[in-house]
């Protein structure tokens, strides 16, 4: 796949050509070093002045001290997918300087601290450019006050925003605006970044007469556009669902959907009158403590939430079989991070799909949503209140770190029209009518779904025992094979209706082609790159399916028996959705190609690309052997 390679390592390199708005740049700190409001103002500067954006941040698990590398990602298409090779390098931390040169493109631009002496013979590359800067030299002119000389290790990296803003063309105007967006309430930090950036600014203006080819230039891509991460987002859509309840244990990467969903309370969640909060947040003792309170608030009417990744979904999985089989709504967020066992807590991955779908002991299956976007972290929390009170179920929400914890830029969320979905609720006058016919495990519609009573409804022939041992239609205890087979077959019917009922499929088939790409997730962004670079560069025609939830709907199989050769893209090893797929289509299992990654990073267009491409050159080996 050289091919691949060389096409995106030719562009600008050392000569003069100028690209613009079109590269990938890294900025390589120590975590703990304060690096993130700078990296958060040079990207929320390339934002403001109009040109698509994405921000991932590389971090360690410990708290402080280890590396982390933050990746901007600008691109006049729209393109925001990691990009695998970069283009541009600030190397500030002396612990991985080494190793981030070593691994860069042939034609990389390189910023560094002077002191690291990258330059040095027996280190220097001859295929890169390189940016001596004294920056710990720098910093002391404006930290010189005693008060100030704490300050100078997060200073400094201000100092950094200011080079490369005047070495790719960032209007300093708009990075003055964004470090006072950052810091909006703290005068004095605000004035003293603006004048570190302006020291930055100026000394590479004085020094460095030849710029960095790739360019920053005004464009009008996000008009009306914001930054804003996914677990935020996400925690914004469960108060617009309705959620009153969260109870959660914190597990990186999803803690700061609760955190984030707690700082909406406070402004949101307060009555008019008593001014006290009417919601409750409990963080509890453990994982397996927090989905028992979701679902004894799901049951009393409630609606509740938990927030996990994979480890915590692990030690829920007895109380989830309860929930499936007493039929109690809940929702649960699994942020997914790279496992088994603890893994790799700070990395992105897409590996508990199977442990979502199938969660628990026995024959359990469960309603899935899979967000790609903030905007979708928000509209299907809100859908997800939806479907667990309607199905009277569990219903996962995958995101992952990626999608989680990076800022993305995003539309403006639309504002909900539509009331909240409770599903079939009984009152005291429809279980009046019903004159004691009424069972609360009794399928009266024929899309498996009962009907239910909430607590304190006040008729007697609205109590039924809730339990997770065998019960028959009217929730009586029963030992008797048939009523058992009766009940977890009608279960199995609500779990086919739900597959007219969660979100449909993003189906895109400019081609009409034979194959097409199957991608669920965040696996869009680099999916959707790889379609449109493969039919550029390589004349090769795709369409393309995102899936958006599980169970599959009729939209999706269509399509999937539409195509004779379905490339799969996940991030994960053993192609898990692939795994789903074969199962309930085996008549289509030899269509399925995975196309994977599991290395911790955000999925790349390159990956798919050399899936694609290695593919289709092993059918042409065959056929011609």
């Amino acid at each position: 796949m050289s091919s691949v390679l060389t096409e995106t390592t030719s562009r600008a390199g050392a000569s003069s050509e100028v690209v613009a708005n079109d590269f990938s740049l890294q900025v390589a700190t120590a975590n703990g070093s304060g690096s993130q409001t700078a990296n958060s103002v040079l990207m929320r500067s390339i934002f403001r002045m109009g040109v698509p954006v994405s921000g991932k941040n590389l971090f360690p698990s410990n708290i402080q001290g280890l590396p982390t590398w933050f990746t901007i990602r600008a691109n006049k298409d729209g393109y925001i997918a990691r990009k695998r090779d970069l283009d541009v390098l600030v190397c500030m931390n002396p612990e991985t300087a080494d190793d981030d040169v070593r691994e860069a493109r042939a034609g990389a631009f390189v910023v560094y601290e002077k002191k690291l002496g990258l330059e040095n013979p027996g280190r220097k590359r001859d295929d890169l450019t390189y940016y001596a800067v004294p920056f710990s030299e720098l910093v002391v002119k404006i930290t010189s006050a005693p008060e100030h000389a704490k300050l100078r290790k997060l200073i400094v990296n201000m100092v950094y925003v200011g080079v490369v803003a005047d070495l790719m063309g960032i209007d300093p105007e708009e990075t003055e605006k964004a470090i006072a967006k950052q810091l909006k309430g703290k005068p004095k930090a605000i004035d003293l970044n603006i004048t570190a950036a302006r020291l930055g600014l100026d000394y590479a203006k004085a020094n460095f007469p030849s710029k960095i080819p790739f360019r920053v230039e005004r464009m009008n891509a996000t008009q009306g556009k914001i930054i804003i991460e996914g677990n935020t987002a996400a925690a914004l859509g469960c108060v617009f669902g309705g959620a009153t309840v969260c109870a959660w244990y914190p597990i990186t990467p999803s803690s700061s959907l609760c955190e984030s969903f707690i700082d909406f309370c406070d402004d949101l969640r307060i009555d008019p009158v008593t001014k006290k909060k009417n919601v409750a947040i409990i963080q509890a003792e453990d994982e397996i403590a927090s989905i028992g309170m979701v679902l004894g608030a799901a049951w009393a009417g409630a609606r509740s939430f938990t927030s996990t990744s994979g480890p915590g979904i692990s030690l829920m999985s007895e109380f989830i079989g309860l929930g499936y089989y007493a039929e109690i709504p809940a929702v649960i967020f699994d942020i997914q991070r790279v496992g088994p066992s603890t893994g790799l807590p700070t990395r992105t991955m897409q590996g508990d799909i199977l442990l979502c779908y199938f969660n628990s002991h026995g024959d359990t299956k469960h309603p899935v949503l899979f967000p790609a976007s903030p905007e979708e972290c928000f509209t299907m929390a809100q859908e997800a209140f939806d479907l667990a009170e309607q199905l009277q179920c569990p219903i996962f929400v995958l995101s992952d770190l990626d999608l989680g914890m990076n800022t993305w830029m995003s539309d403006a969320f639309p504002y909900p029209t539509s009331p909240l979905k409770r599903g079939k609720v009984l009152d005291a006058d429809a279980i009046a009518k019903l004159k004691g016919g009424w069972g609360r495990y009794k399928d009266v519609d024929g899309d498996g779904i009962p009907y239910r009573t909430l607590p304190g409804t006040p008729n007697a022939y609205a109590a039924y025992f809730t339990r997770g041992s065998g019960h028959d239609e009217k929730a009586q205890y029963t030992e008797k094979p048939q009523d058992w087979v009766n009940n977890v077959n009608r279960i199995a019917r609500k779990f086919d209706t739900a597959r007219t009922m969660v979100p449909k499929p993003e189906i895109q088939d400019p081609f009409h082609a034979p194959a097409g790409i199957l991608a669920y997730g965040t696996s869009h962004y680099g999916s959707t790159e790889a379609r449109d670079k493969l039919a550029k560069d390589f004349g090769v025609q795709l369409d393309y399916c995102r899936l958006r939830a599980l169970p599959i709907n009729a939209e999706a199989a269509d399509w999937m028996r539409r195509h004779e050769r379905i490339y799969v893209v996940e991030q994960n090893r053993d192609a898990q959705l692939v795994t789903i797929l074969r199962d309930e289509f085996p008549e289509l299992a030899t269509r399925f190609v995975p196309v994977r990654q599991y290395n911790g990073l955000p999925l790349d267009a390159t990956t798919v690309i050399e899936g694609v491409l290695g593919d289709r050159d092993q059918q042409k080996q065959k056929r011609t052997a």
